[in-house]
């Protein structure tokens, strides 16, 4: 007789051409924050054919969803979840040459790390669970979160705020990594994002009429207006970047305009305009001091310009929570599944790119890391290797959410990168993007994933003592559970409306036809003759 871990794994080896083909529809879709309708669909639409009870739209986001299925009295409620938006400026055909997708804009959307691989290999680990715990009566509650605009880190702070990650048990989530291990001390950071707005509303009042002897407001000074109010917040912020906080560490400050749409407005004074800063950082303290220097900068520039400023929080995200025993059950598990292997046409598409760049190709043209498992204290040590002791987090990702709501594990399985011809070589992001959609190159680790992580739910799911070590552990490091004198609640307030209305990059349909919101030029960008 099969056992549950074996029930799993031949479901999801049975359903692998099914999963393949999905993960393709979702990176074919490339839909970029916020704006993930057809991708949302697609799992709504599966999970619900699979028996899952589904909320569709959850936390007042139109694009997330809450995948829920239960067995017997209910027993441990266990957690992961989907990602699916793509990254604008990253367009690219599965070819190896740079070929951005036909008929839209060059700059258009397109799946980098790639979440279409996240979110497929979470989904099929779900199913290849439930499908252990339904044939074998196993008692408990799967429940499978859609999380759009992981890129501003933008879903999970909001269903968390709101209450969803209330009563989870565990968790087991994911990211493609060009390893194959599990992350173990070192997770990741705090990740902050907020929109200024600057508005003229009444650039009437900026000089006294009655001064010029000529009427009409073209030969009045004009006032400055809300575009050089984001200009002066874009200089000023420069400059003072670097009193924001000491060169040590690891910290980010990255900024992006967003469109005003005044542009055939001729010389009235621009009315409205915006500047998205995102940053991160290895602590809380850190994110609320860059916050002070923004905010200082955004007044200050308003009060320069005839303007008022404002803020909407996209996003405020906690630290991650590490959880030992969680990394040890899963850590075992990915050795039990053992390391991708790639096949010749993958290896072949990989030496024709190598080929297409001028590079010798190789009898293995992807990086040996891809195809080999790495005990996650040496991940640990390389992650390391270039932190300050006082560090405990790198970089940003909002999964840190769920890990204070439950004990959280974060496996990284292989998604391979092209083997450098020496030290320092570079190659185009076209080539990384590429390859995420190429199956040959994505399954292999996509699978790895999936067997993982559905193993670690079925143990989680019969393993009472393991379970109860994994939540002791967290209550632990977490200051004593949720509720706990050191525990951090979530950043964002339960009323909170996430900030879907925003002029977020998307698709759009005119009679033009259906373009990327840069509209689709007629030769190259559209950036006309080089000066």
């Amino acid at each position: 007789m099969s056992t549950p871990r074996d029930t799993a794994l031949n479901y999801i080896t049975a359903n692998e051409a099914r999963f393949s083909a999905f993960c393709s529809r979702i990176w074919d879709h490339a839909e970029p924050a916020w704006r993930e309708y057809r991708s949302a669909a697609d799992y709504v639409e599966l999970l619900r054919a699979e028996g899952f009870e589904v909320e569709a739209g959850s936390g007042g986001m139109p694009t997330a969803f809450v995948a829920t299925w239960k067995n017997g009295n209910g027993g441990p409620v266990l957690a992961g979840f989907s990602e699916y938006d793509a990254v604008p400026g990253n367009s690219q055909q599965v070819v190896p040459y740079k070929a951005p997708r036909e008929g839209l804009h060059p700059y258009t959307a397109g799946h980098t790390d790639p979440h279409s691989m996240l979110g497929t290999a979470s989904l099929a680990a779900m199913l290849g669970a439930r499908e252990a715990m339904a044939r074998h009566n196993i008692p408990g509650t799967l429940k499978l979160f859609g999380e759009p605009a992981e890129k501003v880190c933008g879903s999970k702070p909001i269903h968390a705020a709101k209450g969803y990650y209330d009563g989870l048990d565990a968790a087991v989530v994911w990211h493609p990594w060009p390893y194959n291990t599990v992350t173990s001390e070192t997770h990741f950071g705090a990740y902050w994002s907020a929109i200024i707005t600057f508005e003229a509303d009444s650039p009437e009042t900026w000089i006294d009429p009655t001064l010029v002897p000529i009427e009409g407001a073209h030969a009045a000074a004009r006032c400055p207006g809300a575009l050089d109010a984001m200009c002066l917040m874009y200089t000023t912020t420069k400059y003072t970047k670097e009193a924001m906080f000491p060169h040590a560490g690891s910290w980010t400050l990255n900024e992006f305009v967003l469109g005003d749409g005044g542009a055939t407005s001729d010389n009235l004074p621009p009315r409205f305009a915006q500047i998205q800063y995102s940053w991160r950082s290895s602590s809380l303290g850190i994110q609320e001091q860059i916050w002070r220097v923004l905010a200082n900068n955004a007044r200050h520039a308003a009060g320069s310009t005839g303007c008022r400023a404002f803020v909407r929080w996209v996003t405020k995200t906690r630290v991650g929570v590490p959880n030992t025993a969680l990394t040890n059950l899963t850590w075992k598990n990915l050795q039990a599944v053992g390391a991708p292997v790639y096949g010749e046409a993958a290896l072949e598409f990989g030496r024709e790119m190598q080929r297409n760049l001028g590079v010798e190709p190789m009898a293995d043209p992807f990086n040996p890391e891809a195809s080999t498992l790495m005990p996650p204290d040496v991940f640990e040590s390389r992650l390391r290797a270039g932190l300050p002791s006082w560090q405990k987090h790198l970089s940003a990702d909002d999964y840190v959410e769920f890990s204070w709501h439950a004990p959280t594990v974060r496996l990284l399985a292989g998604r391979p990168r092209l083997r450098p011809p020496s030290r320092g070589h570079a190659y185009p992001a076209w080539a990384y993007n590429a390859l995420s959609g190429l199956p040959g190159a994505i399954d292999p680790g996509m699978f790895v994933a999936a067997k993982t992580m559905a193993l670690t739910l079925v143990d989680l799911a019969t393993e009472p003592d393991t379970l109860a070590a994994a939540q002791a552990e967290f209550r632990e490091r977490s200051g004593g559970g949720v509720g706990g004198p050191g525990w951090v609640p979530p950043l964002l307030p339960a009323d909170f409306v996430p900030p879907v209305d925003l002029r977020w990059p998307e698709y759009v349909t005119t009679p033009r036809g259906t373009e990327w919101c840069m509209p689709t030029p007629i030769e190259g960008t559209g950036a006309g003759e080089p000066l």
